[in-house]
């Protein structure tokens, strides 16, 4: 463990041994309270820049949370859209084969491996394109 040396030297200058004059006074008054108008300005400033950001912060989280329930919404009716399809399919495909018939049984069996390889975001397209959507208040959505 090192042991730091305190800082040393004066904080304060010492009192000047002439006398200070009543402009000297003047001035000092001066300025503090140009420092003081300063401070006053630059928390104004600081104050306004962090009402914006609060404002932007509140906008942009309603933006995500009506985005999320979109897609929320979105998938949900996809992936119920895909279970009932997958569901009917798959009944199609037993009836298929309890039936003895290769042939449809084949053809539902690609049926199934199409809705497999899809997936409801891929049919969605460009996520970039998403975004302008979601941006865009105006913008349609159809399930």
């Amino acid at each position: 463990m090192t042991t730091r040396k305190p800082v040393e030297g004066t904080v304060i200058p010492p009192a000047a041994k002439t006398m200070v004059t009543s402009a000297d006074a003047l001035g000092a008054l001066n300025n503090i309270v140009d420092a003081l108008r300063e401070y006053g300005r630059t928390k104004e400033v600081e104050q306004s820049k962090r009402e914006e950001l609060d404002v932007y912060r509140t906008v942009e989280v309603a933006k995500i949370d009506a985005a999320r329930r979109t897609l929320e919404s979105y998938l949900a009716n996809a992936f119920a859209e895909r279970s009932r399809t997958t569901t009917d399919l798959f009944t199609r495909f037993d009836e298929a084969l309890s039936r003895g018939d290769d042939t449809a049984a084949a053809a539902v069996l690609v049926g199934i491996v199409d809705i497999a390889k899809s997936s409801p975001l891929a049919a969605m397209g460009d996520l970039g394109q998403i975004r302008k959507a979601l941006d865009d208040p105006n913008h349609e959505w159809k399930f």
